[in-house]
Protein backbone atom coordinates (compact mmCIF):
# COMPACT_ATOMS: atom_id res chain seq x y z
CA UNK A 1 0.00 0.00 0.00
CA UNK A 2 1.12 3.30 -1.05
CA UNK A 3 -0.99 5.78 1.04
CA UNK A 4 0.49 9.25 -0.43
CA UNK A 5 -0.10 8.21 -4.08
CA UNK A 6 -3.30 6.73 -3.73
CA UNK A 7 -4.45 9.44 -1.96
CA UNK A 8 -3.51 11.96 -4.67
CA UNK A 9 -5.49 9.82 -6.93
CA UNK A 10 -8.55 9.22 -4.88
CA UNK A 11 -9.05 12.76 -4.03
CA UNK A 12 -8.61 14.00 -7.70
CA UNK A 13 -5.39 16.02 -7.34
CA UNK A 14 -3.43 14.30 -9.80
CA UNK A 15 -4.99 12.58 -12.92
CA UNK A 16 -8.45 13.78 -11.95
CA UNK A 17 -11.33 11.79 -13.76
CA UNK A 18 -13.94 14.49 -14.01
CA UNK A 19 -14.89 17.75 -16.30
CA UNK A 20 -17.57 19.06 -14.09
CA UNK A 21 -17.70 20.77 -10.78
CA UNK A 22 -20.81 19.17 -9.60
CA UNK A 23 -19.03 15.60 -10.49
CA UNK A 24 -16.21 16.91 -8.07
CA UNK A 25 -18.26 17.53 -4.99
CA UNK A 26 -20.87 14.48 -5.73
CA UNK A 27 -17.58 12.29 -5.92
CA UNK A 28 -16.17 13.65 -2.87
CA UNK A 29 -19.47 13.76 -1.21
CA UNK A 30 -18.93 16.93 0.88
CA UNK A 31 -16.22 19.82 0.20
CA UNK A 32 -14.80 21.76 2.71
CA UNK A 33 -16.06 25.49 2.26
CA UNK A 34 -15.35 28.18 5.14
CA UNK A 35 -12.60 29.93 2.67
CA UNK A 36 -14.75 31.51 0.36
CA UNK A 37 -11.97 31.75 -2.29
CA UNK A 38 -10.58 28.17 -1.38
CA UNK A 39 -13.49 26.40 -1.84
CA UNK A 40 -13.68 27.30 -5.56
CA UNK A 41 -10.16 26.50 -6.42
CA UNK A 42 -10.39 23.28 -4.20
CA UNK A 43 -13.15 22.04 -6.53
CA UNK A 44 -11.84 23.77 -9.58
CA UNK A 45 -7.80 22.05 -9.20
CA UNK A 46 -10.07 18.49 -8.97
CA UNK A 47 -11.71 18.92 -12.78
CA UNK A 48 -9.40 18.65 -16.17
CA UNK A 49 -9.81 21.74 -17.06
CA UNK A 50 -10.20 23.94 -13.81
CA UNK A 51 -12.73 26.78 -14.59
CA UNK A 52 -14.45 29.08 -11.66
CA UNK A 53 -17.28 30.05 -14.55
CA UNK A 54 -18.19 26.26 -14.60
CA UNK A 55 -18.06 26.78 -10.64
CA UNK A 56 -20.59 29.61 -10.54
CA UNK A 57 -22.53 28.44 -13.18
CA UNK A 58 -23.12 24.80 -10.75
CA UNK A 59 -23.55 27.05 -7.78
CA UNK A 60 -25.66 29.55 -9.10
CA UNK A 61 -28.13 26.67 -10.84
CA UNK A 62 -28.37 24.62 -7.09
CA UNK A 63 -26.08 21.41 -8.58
CA UNK A 64 -23.40 22.71 -5.77
CA UNK A 65 -24.71 23.95 -2.14
CA UNK A 66 -22.81 25.55 0.46
CA UNK A 67 -24.20 25.50 3.84
CA UNK A 68 -23.44 24.27 7.74
CA UNK A 69 -23.86 20.76 8.18
CA UNK A 70 -21.12 18.18 9.48
CA UNK A 71 -19.36 19.02 12.49
CA UNK A 72 -21.46 22.46 12.04
CA UNK A 73 -19.31 23.66 9.56
CA UNK A 74 -19.68 24.36 5.76
CA UNK A 75 -19.14 22.12 3.47
CA UNK A 76 -20.28 22.25 -0.19
CA UNK A 77 -22.80 19.14 -1.14
CA UNK A 78 -24.09 18.30 -4.70
CA UNK A 79 -27.73 18.35 -5.22
CA UNK A 80 -28.25 15.00 -5.07
CA UNK A 81 -27.03 14.47 -1.55
CA UNK A 82 -28.02 17.43 -0.05
CA UNK A 83 -31.39 15.41 1.41
CA UNK A 84 -29.88 12.31 2.50
CA UNK A 85 -27.23 13.95 4.20
CA UNK A 86 -29.02 16.45 5.57
CA UNK A 87 -31.53 13.77 7.59
CA UNK A 88 -28.25 11.96 8.33
CA UNK A 89 -26.07 14.60 9.72
CA UNK A 90 -27.82 17.01 11.12
CA UNK A 91 -29.10 15.86 14.31
CA UNK A 92 -25.67 15.46 15.73
CA UNK A 93 -24.99 18.69 13.74
CA UNK A 94 -27.64 20.64 16.25
CA UNK A 95 -26.54 19.04 19.13
CA UNK A 96 -22.98 20.35 18.77
CA UNK A 97 -24.56 23.99 17.93
CA UNK A 98 -26.69 23.65 21.37
CA UNK A 99 -23.56 22.85 23.49
CA UNK A 100 -21.95 26.06 21.01
CA UNK A 101 -24.65 28.18 22.39
CA UNK A 102 -24.26 27.24 25.57
CA UNK A 103 -20.97 27.56 26.09
CA UNK A 104 -21.48 31.13 24.73
CA UNK A 105 -24.57 31.72 27.05
CA UNK A 106 -27.00 31.84 24.34
CA UNK A 107 -30.34 30.38 24.71
CA UNK A 108 -32.78 30.41 21.81
CA UNK A 109 -36.51 29.31 22.94
CA UNK A 110 -38.07 26.86 20.54
CA UNK A 111 -40.82 29.36 20.22
CA UNK A 112 -37.97 32.21 19.02
CA UNK A 113 -36.87 30.09 16.91
CA UNK A 114 -40.05 28.99 14.58
CA UNK A 115 -41.36 32.60 14.59
CA UNK A 116 -37.81 33.86 13.32
CA UNK A 117 -37.32 30.96 10.80
CA UNK A 118 -40.89 31.42 9.37
CA UNK A 119 -40.17 35.27 9.21
CA UNK A 120 -36.65 34.94 6.91
CA UNK A 121 -38.31 32.26 5.39
CA UNK A 122 -40.24 34.89 3.88
CA UNK A 123 -37.38 37.51 3.61
CA UNK A 124 -35.51 35.26 1.57
CA UNK A 125 -38.19 34.11 -0.67
CA UNK A 126 -39.03 37.02 -1.36
CA UNK A 127 -35.61 38.16 -2.69
CA UNK A 128 -34.64 34.79 -4.28
CA UNK A 129 -31.08 35.29 -3.17
CA UNK A 130 -30.62 37.07 0.27
CA UNK A 131 -27.26 38.39 2.08
CA UNK A 132 -27.43 37.87 5.74
CA UNK A 133 -27.39 41.97 5.32
CA UNK A 134 -30.85 41.69 3.56
CA UNK A 135 -32.08 39.62 6.37
CA UNK A 136 -30.75 42.19 9.19
CA UNK A 137 -32.63 44.20 7.25
CA UNK A 138 -36.10 42.37 6.88
CA UNK A 139 -35.83 42.14 10.69
CA UNK A 140 -35.37 45.52 11.72
CA UNK A 141 -38.38 46.78 8.69
CA UNK A 142 -39.99 44.27 11.58
CA UNK A 143 -38.87 45.81 14.60
CA UNK A 144 -36.45 42.90 15.33
CA UNK A 145 -32.88 43.17 16.16
CA UNK A 146 -30.35 41.04 17.19
CA UNK A 147 -26.80 41.19 17.09
CA UNK A 148 -24.98 39.48 14.95
CA UNK A 149 -23.32 35.98 16.74
CA UNK A 150 -27.73 35.47 17.59
CA UNK A 151 -28.63 35.44 14.32
CA UNK A 152 -25.90 33.15 12.78
CA UNK A 153 -27.41 30.59 15.54
CA UNK A 154 -30.86 31.39 13.42
CA UNK A 155 -29.47 30.94 10.09
CA UNK A 156 -27.37 27.89 10.94
CA UNK A 157 -30.69 26.35 12.31
CA UNK A 158 -32.27 26.74 9.65
CA UNK A 159 -29.75 25.23 7.56
CA UNK A 160 -29.91 22.14 9.98
CA UNK A 161 -33.66 21.72 9.51
CA UNK A 162 -33.27 21.44 5.66
CA UNK A 163 -34.82 25.08 5.02
CA UNK A 164 -31.92 27.24 3.49
CA UNK A 165 -29.08 26.88 1.63
CA UNK A 166 -27.05 28.70 -0.55
CA UNK A 167 -28.47 31.75 -2.48
CA UNK A 168 -25.73 32.99 -5.83
CA UNK A 169 -21.94 33.09 -5.26
CA UNK A 170 -20.97 36.12 -4.36
CA UNK A 171 -17.07 37.20 -4.13
CA UNK A 172 -17.16 37.50 -0.62
CA UNK A 173 -20.27 36.52 1.32
CA UNK A 174 -22.79 34.19 1.91
CA UNK A 175 -26.17 34.50 0.61
CA UNK A 176 -28.61 32.34 1.26
CA UNK A 177 -31.70 30.81 -0.69
CA UNK A 178 -34.71 28.31 0.35
CA UNK A 179 -33.68 24.91 -0.06
CA UNK A 180 -37.10 23.95 -1.32
CA UNK A 181 -37.01 26.42 -3.78
CA UNK A 182 -33.46 25.71 -5.27
CA UNK A 183 -33.02 22.08 -4.83
CA UNK A 184 -35.13 19.06 -6.27
CA UNK A 185 -37.30 16.72 -4.12
CA UNK A 186 -35.66 13.10 -3.94
CA UNK A 187 -37.26 9.97 -2.55
CA UNK A 188 -37.18 9.06 0.53
CA UNK A 189 -34.11 7.58 1.70
CA UNK A 190 -33.94 5.50 4.93
CA UNK A 191 -31.28 6.32 7.19
CA UNK A 192 -29.24 2.95 6.33
CA UNK A 193 -29.11 3.98 3.02
CA UNK A 194 -28.18 7.50 3.71
CA UNK A 195 -25.10 6.01 5.63
CA UNK A 196 -24.08 3.84 3.18
CA UNK A 197 -24.30 6.11 0.19
CA UNK A 198 -22.18 8.54 2.93
CA UNK A 199 -19.81 5.83 3.69
CA UNK A 200 -19.08 4.80 0.29
CA UNK A 201 -18.65 8.66 -0.83
CA UNK A 202 -16.16 9.23 2.08
CA UNK A 203 -14.02 6.15 1.02
CA UNK A 204 -13.83 6.40 -2.24
CA UNK A 205 -12.04 9.86 -1.96
CA UNK A 206 -10.11 9.89 0.99
CA UNK A 207 -8.64 5.72 0.88
CA UNK A 208 -6.85 4.50 2.49
CA UNK A 209 -8.56 5.67 5.87
CA UNK A 210 -9.07 4.47 8.90
CA UNK A 211 -12.17 4.19 11.17
CA UNK A 212 -11.38 6.94 13.54
CA UNK A 213 -10.63 9.32 10.07
CA UNK A 214 -14.10 8.61 8.84
CA UNK A 215 -15.45 9.69 12.71
CA UNK A 216 -13.90 13.07 12.21
CA UNK A 217 -14.34 13.86 9.22
CA UNK A 218 -17.81 13.12 9.46
CA UNK A 219 -19.03 13.84 12.64
CA UNK A 220 -21.12 11.11 13.52
CA UNK A 221 -20.79 8.63 16.25
CA UNK A 222 -18.25 5.73 16.12
CA UNK A 223 -21.45 3.06 16.55
CA UNK A 224 -22.94 5.17 12.66
CA UNK A 225 -19.62 5.15 11.48
CA UNK A 226 -18.93 1.12 12.29
CA UNK A 227 -22.55 0.41 10.88
CA UNK A 228 -21.45 2.25 7.32
CA UNK A 229 -18.54 0.79 7.26
CA UNK A 230 -20.48 -3.17 7.87
CA UNK A 231 -23.34 -1.49 5.09
CA UNK A 232 -20.66 -1.41 2.30
CA UNK A 233 -19.38 -5.21 2.96
CA UNK A 234 -17.21 -6.53 0.75
CA UNK A 235 -17.01 -2.93 -1.43
CA UNK A 236 -13.99 -2.28 1.14
CA UNK A 237 -11.40 -4.38 2.55
CA UNK A 238 -9.06 -3.68 5.20
CA UNK A 239 -5.10 -3.63 5.13
CA UNK A 240 -2.45 -2.87 7.26
CA UNK A 241 -0.01 -0.84 7.17
CA UNK A 242 2.33 0.67 10.08
CA UNK A 243 0.38 -1.10 12.40
CA UNK A 244 -3.04 0.57 11.83
CA UNK A 245 -5.74 -0.68 9.84
CA UNK A 246 -6.84 1.21 6.87
CA UNK A 247 -9.73 0.90 4.46
CA UNK A 248 -10.00 0.57 0.57
CA UNK A 249 -11.74 -0.42 -2.68
CA UNK A 250 -10.73 -3.24 -4.50
CA UNK A 251 -10.85 -0.64 -7.36
CA UNK A 252 -8.80 1.78 -5.87
CA UNK A 253 -6.20 3.74 -8.49
CA UNK A 254 -2.61 3.00 -7.95
CA UNK A 255 -1.04 4.61 -11.48
CA UNK A 256 -0.38 8.16 -11.91
CA UNK A 257 1.53 9.18 -9.46
CA UNK A 258 4.03 12.07 -10.29
CA UNK A 259 7.34 12.65 -9.35
CA UNK A 260 7.87 16.24 -8.24
CA UNK A 261 4.86 17.52 -8.94
CA UNK A 262 4.43 20.83 -6.80
CA UNK A 263 0.14 20.96 -5.80
CA UNK A 264 -0.94 23.96 -4.34
CA UNK A 265 -3.50 23.54 -1.71
CA UNK A 266 -6.00 26.45 -0.40
CA UNK A 267 -7.03 26.55 3.57
CA UNK A 268 -9.25 24.17 4.81
CA UNK A 269 -8.38 21.12 2.02
CA UNK A 270 -10.30 17.66 2.23
CA UNK A 271 -6.86 16.27 1.84
CA UNK A 272 -6.18 17.13 5.24
CA UNK A 273 -9.47 18.12 6.65
CA UNK A 274 -10.17 14.18 5.62
CA UNK A 275 -8.44 12.73 8.25
CA UNK A 276 -7.99 12.66 12.01
CA UNK A 277 -4.54 11.69 11.80
CA UNK A 278 -2.47 13.29 9.11
CA UNK A 279 1.14 12.70 10.25
CA UNK A 280 1.12 10.91 6.49
CA UNK A 281 1.25 13.68 4.68
CA UNK A 282 2.49 15.89 7.36
CA UNK A 283 5.28 16.19 9.77
CA UNK A 284 4.51 16.70 13.25
CA UNK A 285 6.87 19.42 13.27
CA UNK A 286 5.26 21.12 10.93
CA UNK A 287 1.73 20.70 11.61
CA UNK A 288 1.75 24.46 13.37
CA UNK A 289 2.25 25.78 10.04
CA UNK A 290 -0.29 23.61 8.63
CA UNK A 291 -3.13 24.35 10.93
CA UNK A 292 -3.43 25.46 14.61
CA UNK A 293 -5.53 23.67 17.51
CA UNK A 294 -8.68 26.12 17.12
CA UNK A 295 -9.84 24.77 13.42
CA UNK A 296 -7.43 27.61 11.24
CA UNK A 297 -6.27 26.27 8.34
CA UNK A 298 -3.73 27.87 5.80
CA UNK A 299 -2.95 27.10 2.29
CA UNK A 300 -0.15 24.90 1.89
CA UNK A 301 1.72 23.43 -1.13
CA UNK A 302 2.39 19.56 -1.71
CA UNK A 303 5.71 18.14 -2.76
CA UNK A 304 5.26 14.36 -3.65
CA UNK A 305 2.03 14.60 -1.89
CA UNK A 306 3.60 15.73 1.43
CA UNK A 307 2.95 19.09 2.70
CA UNK A 308 6.00 21.15 2.05
CA UNK A 309 5.26 24.88 2.94
CA UNK A 310 3.21 27.43 2.84
CA UNK A 311 2.27 29.60 -0.07
CA UNK A 312 0.61 33.22 -1.00
CA UNK A 313 -0.53 34.96 -4.23
CA UNK A 314 -0.67 38.34 -4.42
CA UNK A 315 -0.04 41.10 -7.40
CA UNK A 316 -0.76 37.82 -10.01
CA UNK A 317 2.17 36.11 -8.31
CA UNK A 318 2.32 33.03 -6.42
CA UNK A 319 4.76 33.16 -3.57
CA UNK A 320 6.10 30.25 -1.64
CA UNK A 321 7.55 29.50 2.19
CA UNK A 322 9.15 25.83 2.35
CA UNK A 323 9.57 24.28 5.63
CA UNK A 324 12.88 23.96 4.87
CA UNK A 325 15.87 24.29 2.02
CA UNK A 326 14.68 19.98 1.54
CA UNK A 327 11.04 21.07 0.23
CA UNK A 328 11.72 23.30 -2.31
CA UNK A 329 10.32 22.27 -5.81
CA UNK A 330 11.45 22.13 -8.86
CA UNK A 331 10.90 25.98 -10.54
CA UNK A 332 9.46 24.39 -13.51
CA UNK A 333 7.17 22.23 -11.31
CA UNK A 334 5.97 25.46 -9.39
CA UNK A 335 6.16 27.73 -12.31
CA UNK A 336 3.34 24.78 -14.15
CA UNK A 337 1.29 24.99 -10.49
CA UNK A 338 1.20 28.95 -10.26
CA UNK A 339 0.20 29.40 -13.49
CA UNK A 340 -2.78 26.81 -13.29
CA UNK A 341 -4.28 28.57 -10.20
CA UNK A 342 -3.40 32.47 -11.73
CA UNK A 343 -4.95 31.55 -15.41
CA UNK A 344 -8.44 31.15 -13.41
CA UNK A 345 -8.07 32.85 -10.34
CA UNK A 346 -8.72 36.60 -11.14
CA UNK A 347 -12.01 35.19 -13.48
CA UNK A 348 -13.69 35.28 -9.35
CA UNK A 349 -11.10 36.13 -6.86
CA UNK A 350 -11.73 39.65 -6.52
Amino acid sequence: MNPISQRLLSQQLICPQFDRPEEVVGWMGAVQAQDHKGMRWAVAMRTRKPSLIAFEEAFNAGRIVRFHLMRGTWQLIAAEDYWPFINLCAPKAIAVTWGWMASNRISIADDELCRIREIICRIVGDRRSATKEDIVQGLAERDIRMDDHRLSYHLRMAEFAGTLCSGDLLPLRASYALSADKLPALATMDRDEALMRFARKYFRHSQPATLDDFAWWSGLNLSDCRRGIALLGDWLHAEKWHGREFYLTDDARTRGFQRGRCILLPPYDEYLISYKSREIVLHPDHTHRAHNNSGNFWPVFLLDGQVAGNWTATGGRVSIDPFSPDFTPDPKSLDAEAARYLSISSTCFK
